[in-house]
């Protein structure tokens, strides 16, 4: 599988031992915690950053419209959003809620530095 860096540093090259860093990490839907690395895939394409690059996460919740055999509805989909120092990197679509709750304890955890929680208008 191929690696592909959320933030593109000019000349560095890719870090060693990054496939047995995703192969032995904790797998939540399409997040992976790797021990200095976040991943995640799309497609056939795997994404990391370091923890050390994540400047806040949040959670953000879509109400997607549906049609039902009785009417209308919505259904929630949760996704985590990454930001480094540019603004937003990834929104990645999680399994669900409690899935969502587990992954961000996990990066309460992993990436320490970083700040939880949405920015406000005023500070984005």
């Amino acid at each position: 599988m191929r690696f592909y860096p959320l933030v593109s540093d000019s000349g560095e090259q890719e870090p060693e031992g990054l496939a047995e860093e995703w192969k032995t990490g904790r797998k939540i839907g399409r997040v992976y915690f790797g021990e200095r690395h976040f991943f995640f895939r799309s497609m056939r394409k795997a994404y990391y950053i370091p923890y050390t690059g994540i400047r806040r996460y949040f959670r953000r919740v879509m109400l997607v419209p549906a049609k039902l055999c009785c009417g209308r509805g919505e259904f929630p989909m949760e996704h985590l959003v990454i930001c480094g120092e540019s603004g937003e990197l990834a929104q990645i679509e999680l399994p669900g809620t409690k899935a969502a709750k587990i992954v961000m304890e996990c990066m309460a955890e992993l990436a320490p530095d970083a700040v939880c929680g949405k920015p406000t208008d005023n500070n984005a």
